[in-house]
Parts: structure tokens; C-alpha cells; sequence
């Protein structure tokens, strides 16, 4: 491969991120990103990066509130805070989820409410529920552990969603689709470079602080478990995904990574202890 090759592979890849990034946050990105439809199925690669980003941004946040204020406020401020730059994208997603899917329904009306901008009773609880198991399991984490939390939990969730678009099809109306290009599955290569933000982020978390490794190790074969079942319910329920039920999938895929790095800190030992 010839250096000008490569540096063409890498500038692409990082339009790519800047489109992806552009999609799911308020961050402003380049002009010169451009945009092409088809590379914005491109870009579900890096949705775990972008969420790297934002577990970033929640890391921050929880941190220097949490200098002033207990530790319950400090995860709420963490929590607004990447709503906020998320434009709560994948809490519409999961909060439309629940009112298609929430009652006994038929397909074709679950789709059809999904598709209403109007929450209803299912989505109102049910998000509420989800934003309140979020809140409730990060303040019961220890400190140190907290961070870890936050990252992993927001990366390798969308990576559960990209991996949504790869096994399958789209259970909509494909030609009124919001974001049509997401409506096409995504390349197995596409996938595997998905999953290898993951990997690659829990092997730096293992690196700066090992004692994190088996935390980490068990909210992945959580969040691996989350994703099967995710896949395996939509498949049966409606034929495939959504835009809505990608953010659905997010959101459970958190939700389930950071309830298994509580269950290993409440199981490990009462003794646990960061010295």
C-alpha cells in the first residue's frame, strides 16, 4: 500500500467518524466533512467511538461535579449532560420502542405508532424507568470504578446497535425511512471494525488500571448476551429493526453493561477497596 493510499484510507475513515459524530451528537463538525448518503451506512463503524466520546463527556462531567457534590447529583448532572449532546436521540428511540412494542399489538400497528412523535403511557414509564436504573446503578458504583463504567458502557453499546444493522433487515418502509442509508446492512468488515473500538478501548481501561479487567470482562459477555436477545426479540416481533429500535437496543445494551460491572463489585468481595 503506497503512503498516499494510505493517508486517503485514514482521511476517509475520519470523515467517516466526523459523519457519525454529526448524526448522533450536537458537536459541530468540519465543512469539509462533506456528505455522501452512502457514507453515512459507512460511518455505523465508528458509532462506538462516538460513544467513546460521549462516555468521555459523562466522565468529565460526573468528575468535577462530583468535587462539590454528592455522588447521586453528580451522576444526574453526568446523565443530563450527554442527553443533552445526544439530543436524547437514542432515549426517543427507546421511549417510541416501548409504545410500539409495549402492548399486544399487531406488527403493522406497532410500526405505526412508533412512527408518532406523541409519547405515550409505555414510553413516558418505561423511560422514565430506564434513566432511573441508569442513575441508581452508577451512584452505587465505587469511584474508581465509575469511569470505567461510563466508557465502556456508552461504546459498547452502539456497538450492540451496529450490530443490529448487520444481522437484520430493515422492518420498515425502507423508501420513508428518516435516515435511509441506515436502513441498508452494513459490511461484516464494517461490524468487526465496530467491535474493534471495543476491544481496543477495554484493553486501554485494562492497561490503566488492571483490577478493572474482570469488571469489564463481565459487562461484555452482559452487554454480548443483551445484543443476542435484543436481535433475537426484534426478529421475532417485527421482522427486523428500526431507527427506533436501534436506540432502544443502545439503551438496554447500556443499561445491561453497567448493571453487570455492579454485579461483579457486589459479588467480587464486601471488602472492596481502591488503595
Amino acid at each position: 500500500m503506497s503512503g498516499a493510499h494510505l493517508i486517503r484510507l485514514v482521511a476517509h475513515e475520519l470523515r467517516l467518524f466526523f459523519i457519525a459524530l454529526q448524526f448522533f451528537t450536537r458537536v459541530p463538525v468540519p465543512r469539509a466533512v462533506g456528505f455522501e448518503p452512502e457514507w453515512l451506512n459507512q460511518s455505523a463503524r465508528h458509532f462506538p467511538a462516538v460513544g467513546a466520546v460521549v462516555g468521555a463527556v459523562a466522565v468529565a462531567v460526573w468528575w468535577a461535579a462530583s468535587r462539590v457534590f454528592p455522588s447521586g447529583l453528580a451522576v444526574g448532572l453526568s446523565m443530563a449532560a450527554t442527553v443533552y449532546l445526544t439530543g436524547a436521540f437514542h432515549e426517543d428511540g427507546f421511549a417510541d420502542t416501548c409504545d410500539g412494542l409495549g402492548g399486544a399489538v399487531s406488527r403493522e400497528r406497532a410500526l405505526a405508532i412508533m412512527k408518532d412523535s406523541r409519547i405515550g403511557a409505555y414510553g413516558a414509564i418505561g423511560l422514565a424507568l430506564m434513566l432511573g436504573l441508569k442513575a441508581t446503578t452508577l451512584a452505587a458504583m465505587q469511584a474508581p470504578l465509575i469511569i470505567a463504567a461510563m466508557l465502556f458502557s456508552h461504546t459498547a453499546s452502539r456497538a450492540a446497535a451496529a450490530s443490529l444493522i448487520r444481522w437484520l433487515p430493515y422492518a420498515g418502509d425502507i423508501e420513508h425511512a428518516k435516515a435511509k442509508p441506515l436502513a441498508q446492512r452494513i459490511s461484516a468488515a464494517g461490524l468487526c471494525v465496530a467491535w474493534a473500538w471495543v476491544a481496543g478501548l477495554l484493553a486501554a481501561l485494562a492497561l490503566a488500571e488492571p483490577r478493572w479487567l474482570a469488571p469489564l470482562g463481565v459487562a461484555a459477555l452482559f452487554v454480548a448476551s443483551g445484543t443476542w436477545a435484543c436481535a433475537r426479540w426484534l426478529r421475532a416481533r417485527l421482522g427486523g429493526y428500526t431507527g427506533d429500535t436501534l436506540g432502544a437496543t443502545q439503551q438496554i445494551t447500556e443499561l445491561i453493561a453497567l448493571l453487570g460491572m455492579l454485579a461483579w463489585q457486589g459479588s467480587a468481595s464486601k471488602g472492596w477497596a481502591w488503595n
